[in-house]
């Protein structure tokens, strides 16, 4: 990726049918991962052949495009990120929005396994705050939970990227029976190294070997269990994404809550998902979605592009329809997370 990229030329701003202003974009730049958790994804997994994903050019003229209709704030994620080659490439390329003023914040999701390797690189280019996913500290339980994950690796990403200057926030999956009784043990990591942490239910996405209502904990439940030994007080702090946070007075640190099954979030909802095909997702919990590789290929102008994004966001829903009990054993939607990334 070494030509030289326009600047975005500024659009229509995205506004869906309920009046919320779409501002921010998740973008999974591969399906792959280095990792297999049990709540994300099988396994035996097969990955979609390369001729289906964008490219990284592709996916820089997608970004732009978006960024040019409203777009503040864009997440790269996957699968793992840093495992898709020539990363750096796409997220230097990115970076010039942050220079141009056109974009507040470029961030990532990511395992933490190449964060070593390329922690100094994402400083570099203009990024400034991650989330790392890390639900143990427990390195036999992580390799339980993760499958292939080396939680050693993680801590020297960790590592990495606080030497960096990255500003971290650790992400955990609460999962019953699996690392309910270690949240407070994160918490204590999280706030002694100066990173936030945020809790996240589990999400009925994807075909897994495991029944999803034995690893479901709602997160009601986890603060009710918290409240007895610590104290959190609600604040309006917020980064752009669905977390709930509060303030830990003991450790003067910031605990954050993704529920979407006990609380959704859906009435404030700014964010779309792009998969790594140019697949739209308006909702995370819906199957309702826009290709946007057909246009995207059909044109060097983004003049259809843009089109068939408003046609999509003109059809944001207002919702999701996540359900895990035990009369819903199937998946709410049959896709793996891995594929939207969250």
């Amino acid at each position: 990726m070494n030509q030289i990229v326009p600047l975005v030329a500024e659009t229509t701003p995205m506004v869906d049918p309920f009046g919320r202003s779409i501002t921010y974009l998740r973008v999974s730049v591969t399906d792959r991962c280095d990792f297999r958790c049990v709540y994300c994804m099988a396994e035996d997994m097969t990955f979609l052949p390369k001729r289906d994903v964008l490219s990284l050019e592709e996916l820089d003229r997608l970004c732009s495009a978006f960024i040019a209709k409203g777009v503040r704030r864009l997440r790269l994620t996957g699968g793992e990120p840093l495992v898709r080659r020539n990363i750096m490439s796409l997220v230097r390329s990115l970076g010039r929005h942050l220079d141009s003023g056109h974009l507040d914040e470029l961030t990532l999701t990511t395992n933490g396994s190449q964060l070593s390797r390329f922690a100094g690189e994402l400083a570099d280019a203009g990024v400034r705050r991650i989330n790392v996913s890390i639900d143990t500290l427990d390195p036999a339980r992580f390799r339980q939970i993760t499958r292939w994950g080396d939680l050693d690796k993680v801590m020297a990403g960790l590592d990495a990227a606080q030497a960096a200057g990255l500003k971290v926030k650790l992400n955990a999956v609460a999962l019953k029976g699996v690392n309910e009784h270690e949240i407070d043990d994160l918490i204590r990591f999280a706030h002694g190294r100066g990173m936030d942490l945020t809790l996240i239910e589990t999400m009925p996405l994807g075909e897994i070997e495991l029944d999803r209502t034995e690893q479901y904990l709602p997160l009601s439940t986890v603060r009710s269990r918290l409240e007895q030994h610590w104290t959190l007080k609600d604040i309006p702090y917020k980064t752009g994404g669905p977390a709930r946070y509060v303030e830990v007075a003991e450790t003067g640190g910031r605990l954050g809550f993704i529920t979407p099954l006990t609380h959704n979030f859906c009435e404030s909802c700014n964010r779309v998902r792009v998969t790594c095909t140019g697949t739209l997702f308006m909702c995370l919990g819906q199957e309702d979605a826009t290709d946007l590789r057909a246009p995207l290929r059909a044109s060097e102008s983004d003049a259809l592009l843009s089109a068939a994004i408003d046609e999509a966001i003109g059809r944001k829903p207002k919702g999701h329809d996540f359900v895990i009990d035990r009369d819903h054993r199937r998946p709410a939607v049959a896709r793996h997370m891995s594929m939207t990334g969250g």
